[in-house]
């Protein structure tokens, strides 16, 4: 009875997670970015500084993002959900809160991390605070 129930739920886990489209994680892509620099140009303490980077997959599988990593807690990143289809493009935002920095010059830098070769792409967040 008990291997029969385990059967039952085993049917219904497979029929259940069923999807039309299939992505194919495991393997590369390439990517590229229009600019892994972010200029801010000189902002006032206190501003929170948007910087949006623009990604298209120039390969032949999706592009998968795992973790986009900023450089600090003053610092945060949004990162795609789902695959990136080839020849689609997306973007990557990141806010920086000036209110938080003790210094003058800002040079942050959010890591994203692909399935690409290679696989980590540092982009960099800089300006000056007045």
């Amino acid at each position: 009875m008990k291997l029969l129930s385990i059967a039952c739920v085993g049917l219904i886990l497979l029929f259940a997670c069923k999807d039309k489209q299939t992505v194919e994680v495991g393997a590369q892509t390439t990517m590229v970015f229009k600019s892994t620099v972010f200029n801010a140009g000189t902002v006032y303490k206190g501003e929170v500084i948007k910087a949006v980077f623009e990604v298209e997959n120039t390969g032949d599988h999706p592009l998968v993002f795992g973790e986009v990593r900023p450089s600090c807690s003053c610092t945060v990143a949004k990162k795609p959900t789902k695959p990136l289809m080839p020849g689609k493009r997306t973007k990557i935002v990141a806010q920086v809160n000036t209110d938080e920095l003790h210094t003058k010059r800002i040079h942050k830098v959010v890591t994203v991390m692909t399935n690409t070769s290679p696989n980590i792409t540092p982009l960099e967040i800089k300006g000056r605070i007045k």
